[in-house]
């Protein structure tokens, strides 16, 4: 009976302990799944949060003017406007195949694009190019748009600084263009309107640095224009690439009174350290004069190597050292 006894009440514990490690293993389980879900919510949340910022980036970029539309999905041309591209057609057809190749068939280079428009309307699919493609006579026309990198000097210009010094900067500005049809479509002139922003992003970031930021931070001040004006002509389809400061030319009665300055505290340093030189060369002599003074014949010595450095320099004075023995017995007697 007791045996029984001991077997059940094992059974009962091992029973327990079951339960106790499936329920353990549940909770964990909830836990890892609960914790995979979250995390799974939470990426899920950053990208539609990423792509709604995507999302309002493109449409900012494709609606900064209403009243051009850059899709170019609207071909309502009119009456009028689809009779001539019927006639249009008809003539080119009539003169194919000899007036393709001169009316046409257009061609366009590796790095240039194309902006077709069909009766003032810009026509979809983007930019032509690169190679070969089609237009209709008398309906069609098409800007060309130069894709390589340009480069401008920005004219000195005059900036008072955070500390009330007038100084004279340029600079030099190097951007391309990203997307043809928005340099077209978004503004007149491209390539003056970066000119003139660059001119007003300088005079603007100097006006808020002292003179001696400009002088030393010349790197953060070229990335901070940078950024500004690739956020401002990003609408136009710009890309600016680099943007360095040249030269900043300071006044006159400012570049002397800094070279007195400079001047001055060199000549201070100089004294200083010709002062610790003095104080150095003094401990030395002391120093070589206790040596000296505990035998007396070293003074004789040194008399004859001043003898022999004179006489290496082909002098014709000669020089008889005298004593100092002799001088000092003499003032003693004197003394007496």
């Amino acid at each position: 009976m007791s045996d029984k006894i001991l077997l059940q009440e094992s059974t009962s514990f091992s029973s327990q302990q079951n339960v106790t490690v499936t329920s353990q293993a549940k909770q964990q389980n909830n836990n890892n799944t609960v914790e995979v879900t979250s995390s799974n919510n939470s990426k899920s949340v950053e990208t539609t949060t990423n792509n709604n910022k995507k999302m309002e980036n493109s449409g900012n970029r494709q609606q900064q003017n209403p009243h051009i539309d850059l899709s170019g999905n609207s071909t309502n041309y009119g009456c009028l406007g689809y009779t001539l591209l019927c006639v249009s057609i008809v003539f080119t057809a009539i003169l194919f195949p000899f007036g393709a190749c001169f009316l046409v068939i257009k061609v366009i280079t590796e790095y240039e694009r194309a902006v077709l428009f069909r009766l003032g309307r810009l026509q979809s699919g983007g930019a032509k190019g690169p190679g070969l493609f089609c237009i209709v006579p008398c309906t069609d026309e098409y800007r060309k748009v130069d894709l390589r990198t340009v480069s401008f000097d920005v004219p000195p210009q005059e900036i008072l600084t955070k500390d009330s010094v007038t100084i004279a900067v340029d600079a030099v500005v190097y951007y391309r263009v990203q997307d043809a049809t928005m340099s077209i479509a978004n503004v007149e002139n491209s390539d003056g309107a970066t000119r003139l922003l660059a001119q007003t992003t300088l005079r603007n970031m100097l006006g808020t640095k002292t003179l001696a930021e400009v002088l030393t931070d010349r790197e953060y001040i070229s990335s901070g224009m940078q950024t500004t004006l690739d956020e401002a002509t990003d609408p136009w389809g710009i890309k600016v690439e680099r943007v360095e400061i040249k030269d900043v030319r300071l006044p006159v009665q400012l570049q002397r009174a800094m070279a007195a300055e400079a001047e001055a505290a060199r000549d201070a340093r100089a004294k200083v350290i010709a002062a610790e030189g003095e104080m150095n060369a003094s401990r030395k002599l002391k120093e070589a004069a206790d040596v000296m003074s505990e035998s007396p014949n070293s003074m004789q010595l040194r008399y004859l190597q001043t003898l022999t450095s004179i006489s290496a320099e082909k002098n014709s004075t000669i020089i008889f050292p005298l004593p100092i023995d002799i001088i000092s017995s003499f003032m003693s007697r004197g003394n007496k």
